[in-house]
């Protein structure tokens, strides 16, 4: 008697919620279901919830611990089993199949992860453990029931796993381009230089390029995310990976050294401009954002590297440079580049230098019978003659209205008489592929003398290009007169 009271009360004041249930109608259902021919309980019960809810009605709950009403706010007992359809609800159905299908094939212990809810609806996450007591394997009128309540552990759970959702989800997502990579090896590879007593790094890569190589080699690939197959073209990860040296290319080695260079100086964050490939060869400029994650800072095993597409950027930058410097119109070089090239060559002391100077014949006459357009086609068929007759080291440029110059750094007289002789020969060539109305210039050209200056030199050359348009107009000839 003493015994009973002690294990009464051992099991009221447990610190988990426990059940006594009567299974023993269950069995005997179980039995009626076996005798009309059912094999598989699982498929059975799952194909109507219906006889789930039967299981359900048929146990008896004979008595619970004070954790369990305290657990699911319950003021006694008869309180507790006239809310049962409270309790036991949704996702408990489905785990209870799990229970039944293990007393089913004859086991006397079962357990599932499942959900309940408090009188007051309040969600519980529990683990359930059953035991059929000792003594009661034929009825099953007595099973022990214990129920832990695991809501904290599952929240937290669930706060990982949507941190981790969401973390995947900004780096898949991300607009940029986004690449976790393994630098461990390459940490490894300069902690092994350091020990050697090496100190100047740059100095070590001058000498020793190869060693860039093989950390470059030693660079893995965790993952990428999907802007990166935008933005180098590649069908998928595989593809791009395996094609990883057609992205990474040419100036790439000279960008990896001076990252590898900011590594050996401990800068675990920087940043650079430098120029991909996409897999059909088409530049991609990048703006290079390296990062080692938190955590790894000693050992260098996960890096995030950011690549944003900069390359309109550049092309914009680029087109703007070319406006600094170029007549939109001819597309040869403006006066501000004819300007800054002359002071250079002044500066730099080159000797011969020779200056051409042209002046397109008649645009006046041209744009007051023709219009405008005809005028701007002229001079575009300048540009044509020049841009083709001219070559580095040598520069045209349009110099004024109707006025162009070339300058020819280390080029003497008999040079520059052999390009004038050269655009004439062009500028007659066009004139056949523009029958309408013929392009004409005045030429002028002087080579420069020891010490002389360039605006000088220039100045001569000007003159004697109106010499030859005076020569032009006395001879009687009319420009802008429309071929026959």
């Amino acid at each position: 008697m003493h015994d009973q009271a002690h294990h009464a009360e051992t099991f009221d004041l447990a610190p988990i919620s426990l059940w006594l249930e009567d299974f023993s109608e269950v069995r005997s259902l179980f039995e009626t279901w076996r005798a009309s021919g059912v094999t598989d309980i699982r498929a059975y019960l799952t194909e109507n919830e219906n006889r789930i809810k039967q299981c359900s009605s048929l146990i008896k709950v004979i008595k619970v611990n004070r954790k369990t009403l305290t657990l699911f706010e319950a003021e006694d007992l008869e309180h507790l089993t006239q809310n049962l359809g409270s309790i036991f609800r949704g996702d408990m159905l489905q785990s209870h199949v799990q229970e039944l299908s293990a007393l089913w094939e004859g086991e006397t212990e079962f357990s599932s992860a499942t959900v309940n809810y408090t009188l007051s609806g309040r969600r519980l996450d529990i683990q359930l453990r059953g035991t059929v007591l000792p003594g009661y394997e034929d009825s099953w009128s007595q099973v022990l029931l214990s129920i832990e309540d695991v809501t904290e552990r599952e929240d937290a759970r669930r706060k990982q796993v949507e941190s981790k959702r969401y973390a995947e989800g900004l780096f898949e997502h991300s607009p940029v381009s986004l690449w976790v990579e393994d630098f461990s090896r390459i940490k490894r590879l300069l902690d092994e230089v350091r020990d050697k007593g090496i100190t100047d790094f740059r100095v070590f890569t001058d000498v020793h390029p190869e060693f860039v190589r093989q950390c470059m080699s030693e660079i893995r690939v965790v993952d990428i995310n999907r802007e990166t197959l935008k933005l180098f073209l590649a069908p998928d990860k595989m593809t791009l990976l395996r094609r990883i040296n057609d992205v990474f290319k040419d100036e790439m080695n000279a960008h990896f050294r001076e990252q590898l260079i900011d590594l050996w100086n401990g800068n675990l964050f920087h940043q650079r401009e430098t120029v991909n490939y996409a897999l059909d060869g088409t530049e991609r400029h990048v703006l290079l954002q390296f990062s080692v994650l938190p955590g790894h800072e000693d050992d260098w095993a996960l890096v995030q590297i950011s690549l944003t597409d900069i390359t309109a950027r550049k092309k914009a930058e680029a087109y703007l440079e070319y406006l600094g410097k170029h007549d939109v119109l001819t597309k040869l070089y403006n006066r501000a580049f004819y300007v800054d090239e002359l002071n250079r060559l002044e500066r730099r002391e080159f000797h011969p230098v020779s200056i051409i100077i042209l002046d397109l014949n008649g645009l006046k006459v041209i744009n007051d019978q023709w219009g405008h357009a005809a005028g701007d086609s002229m001079l575009r068929r300048v540009g044509e003659v020049l841009n083709e007759a001219v070559r580095a080291p040598c520069y045209a440029a349009r110099i004024g209205g109707d006025e162009f110059a070339v300058l020819m750094p280390a080029i003497d007289e008999l040079g520059a008489g052999s390009l004038v002789e050269e655009i004439r020969s062009l500028v007659e060539i066009n004139n056949q592929y523009y029958s309408n109305i013929p392009l004409d210039m005045s030429i002028g050209w002087a080579t420069s003398n020891i010490g002389e200056k360039m605006e000088l030199v220039a100045k001569r050359a000007d003159l004697l290009m109106y010499e030859d348009k005076r020569a032009h107009y006395s001879s009687g000839k009319k420009a802008g007169q429309a071929a026959n």
